[in-house]
């Protein structure tokens, strides 16, 4: 078996951010999670405080022989308006911010090309503001939020709809 690796971002809520991912072949889990703050072992309410400099987040764990982190990198920017610097859609506030968390310079490389390329497409008029900074400790997310499009499937539904992520993506990405 090949060796897993790491892959984190941060898409505004954790809820929208999993299922991108987790229907890819290679993926072999999808958590959601907390990360780049500085607080020590946060919890949701802490983090949607906005007190604890953390980003809600999703750490995916893959198989770079079976799917590249260029392939996911490619996943992540369909699924964020990546020139939105004070959260995504309805999600506001610091936590819901935009983030590429790098775990090895040649992911950072990758990112930053990506990014790069991404900007001068010209699909957004407005200036990409998607972070790229150095994976941090990440902190998995209460249980009941793991695996949330699956276990709330009406609720995550009616979120998504709401959001205006859904009438987002396919006005840039289709």
């Amino acid at each position: 078996m090949a060796e897993l690796h790491k892959a984190t971002f941060a898409g505004g809520c954790f809820w929208c951010m999993v299922k991108p991912f987790d229907q890819w072949d290679g993926i072999h889990q999808v958590i959601s999670g907390y990360t780049g703050g500085h607080v020590h072992n946060p919890t949701y309410e802490d983090v949607k405080a906005g007190h604890s400099g953390h980003y809600e987040a999703v750490e995916i764990t893959f198989d770079p022989t079976i799917i590249s982190y260029k392939e996911i990198l490619e996943v992540y920017w369909r699924q964020i308006d990546p020139t939105d610097a004070g959260g995504q859609f309805h999600d506001r506030g610091d936590s819901y911010r935009t983030a590429i968390f790098y775990h090895d310079e040649e992911q950072q490389e990758q990112a930053e090309k990506s990014k790069k390329d991404l900007a001068e497409s010209g699909r957004f008029l407005k200036p990409i503001v998607t972070e790229i900074v150095k994976a941090a400790t990440f902190y998995p997310a209460e249980e009941y939020h793991q695996d949330f499009y699956k276990k709330n499937e009406d609720e995550y539904k009616a979120d998504r709809a709401k959001s205006g992520r859904d009438t987002f993506i396919e006005e840039k990405w289709s």
